[in-house]
């Protein structure tokens, strides 16, 4: 029996192989909870058990991700109708189509209100959707791999998504072994975190892990900062030094930007991995080190090599035993709910504030803040939630009920206070969260309305990041007409059609991005659609 809550849709969508060769990141389909009045739920799976299914007040079943199907239960919640969303497979391949069907439940699929029914494409279903239903509960509607078995090793991470259980099956195929590790992943993503896992996880771990940022040591010092050196190496030097190998002798040093690692420096590197030996700065004799290197970076290091920034056979050693890519968080949305609530309950212990963080009456972060969350598409990854968490709990310090700080809210499009507003705002506390108005896709109501000119770049860049770079959805949150969103851009040379960008760059992106669509068109500031047909062209 399948260990993963999903849609099976086997007789509706393509298979694995003809998925994999649509660019499709999965068959089956999940509903994720992100977030529930009873927070126990967050992170709960669903499917449904037929190609067709519906979602409603009663059913599907959810379940904890690797628990027994005999432990489902509805999201049961009273303010959701009995009548139910149906799903359905859409026109085009790996597509869905939500119908209202009668439902009277108040729906928002990313931000946009659902009226009687939607075809989600394939492209939105692989990036994850988030519903937002009744203001009380929020899903993401996502593809899923089943993983089978979940490790039983959580390793100190949270998160239950398919990505994730991927990551704790590479930490537990290269722990024992006496290889390198060369990690790879965006910042934030947790690179030394996963260093330091696979170092408990080894013979090693009762000696020292050493982590060190190679990129915040100056390159002058970087030699000796690594391999020691010996007393009157260089001026000033009155003394011998050990050096990070020395310290980390027995266990394992992790050693995070390695691409910034100066060309010296890598000389050095590739020595102490071919042979185990190191030379302080200074000395005429090598010392044997007995250190587990496990390196980190995210740079692409084939593309230093190619600029002369980088030297090949370092690359060839450091690939030699064992490449883990660590998942950004876009493509572990499902784990977003899990890591929020985590992060708040740790930042609220570390500020001494006790708060149930949701009740029955009125909640301490409502839903519609965690659906903006959701949407959000976290290019600071890990990291950068942690920190939203930080900004939230300390902004909402003795209050009944959470706030978004003006960080927070740039953070997620809001404008700050101009002029008179500024100065008021500083003096007066600040409003409460409440639900997200509901905003008609079409024209703007007038209030709201501003002349194309008057529209500031950054805010239309930054809609455009938040909307992944799609025009329909920027240009209703910027309240302007599609055609005027296009004629400003036309004005400003840095923003970009996917039909000017060169092949070139186009493939050097979708190589860093291990061929993953939706992360490239990130990178290059284009939506998918528009660089899947530039790819097809």
């Amino acid at each position: 029996m399948d260990d993963t809550a999903t849609v099976e849709i086997s007789s509706v969508f393509p298979s694995r192989e003809v998925s994999a060769a649509m660019g499709l990141q999965g068959t089956h389909l999940t509903l994720t909870v992100l977030y529930h009045r009873d927070l126990e739920r967050v992170g709960e799976i669903a499917r449904f058990n037929e190609p067709t299914g519906a979602l409603s007040r009663m059913s599907p079943g959810f379940r904890a991700p690797g628990s027994p199907e005999l432990f489902l239960r509805p999201l049961g919640d009273p303010h959701l109708s009995r009548r139910p969303l149906a799903f359905e497979a859409g026109r085009e391949a790996g597509s869905v189509r939500i119908s209202r069907c009668g439902s009277t439940i108040p729906v928002q699929l990313d931000g946009m209100p659902l009226h009687e029914s939607v075809e989600l494409s394939s492209d939105e279903i692989d990036r994850g959707v988030v519903l937002h239903l009744a203001d009380r509960v929020v899903l993401l509607l996502h593809r899923h791999d089943a993983p089978g078995r979940y490790p039983e090793e959580s390793f100190g991470m949270v998160g239950a998504s398919a990505a994730m259980v991927r990551l704790r099956r590479d930490i537990l195929r290269s722990a024992d072994l006496e290889v390198p590790v060369l990690l790879r992943g965006e910042t934030g993503t947790g690179k030394e975190l996963v260093a330091a896992a696979i170092h408990e996880a080894s013979s090693r771990s009762q000696n020292s892990f050493v982590a060190v940022n190679l990129g915040a040591i100056p390159p002058s010092l970087a030699a000796t900062e690594l391999f020691g050196s010996v007393k009157g190496a260089f001026t000033g030097s009155v003394r011998s030094q050990m050096g990070f190998f020395r310290r980390a002798e027995g266990g394992t040093l992790f050693l995070d930007e390695v691409g910034e690692a100066p060309p010296d420096v890598q000389v050095m590197l590739l020595r102490v991995l071919e042979s185990g030996e190191i030379q302080p700065v200074g000395s005429h004799e090598t010392q044997r080190v007995n250190v587990r290197l496990i390196t980190a970076t995210d740079a692409n290091l084939e593309n230093a090599v190619a600029r002369g920034r980088f030297r090949a056979p370092l690359l060839y050693r450091l690939t030699s035993g064992y490449e883990i890519m660590i998942p950004p968080l876009r493509a572990r949305r499902d784990d977003v709910g899990r890591l929020l609530f985590r992060f708040l309950r740790d930042e609220l212990d570390a500020l001494g504030e006790s708060h149930p963080l949701t009740s029955e009456e009125e909640p301490w972060l409502p839903a519609s803040v965690i659906a903006r969350l959701a949407e959000y598409a976290w290019p600071g990854n890990v990291r950068e939630l942690r920190n939203v968490a930080r900004q939230l709990a300390i902004y909402s310090r003795g209050s009944d009920q959470a706030r978004l700080g003006p960080r927070v809210e740039r953070l997620l499009g809001g404008q700050e206070p101009r002029g008179r507003d500024a100065a008021r705002g500083a003096a007066e506390a600040p409003a409460a969260i409440g639900p997200t108005p509901v905003i008609d896709p079409g024209i703007p109501p007038a209030a709201a309305y501003r002349p194309p000119l008057a529209i500031p770049r950054a805010e239309i860049r930054e809609v455009l990041r938040r909307h992944r770079w799609c025009i329909k959805p920027a240009s209703a949150e910027l309240g302007i007409s599609r055609s005027s969103l296009y004629s400003l851009l036309g004005r400003y040379p840095d923003f970009r059609q996917a039909k000017d960008i060169e092949r070139s760059e186009i493939e050097a992106v979708l190589e860093e991005t291990d061929g993953d669509l939706a992360a490239a068109a990130d990178r290059l500031e284009v939506s998918v659609r528009a660089l899947r047909m530039r790819l097809r062209s």
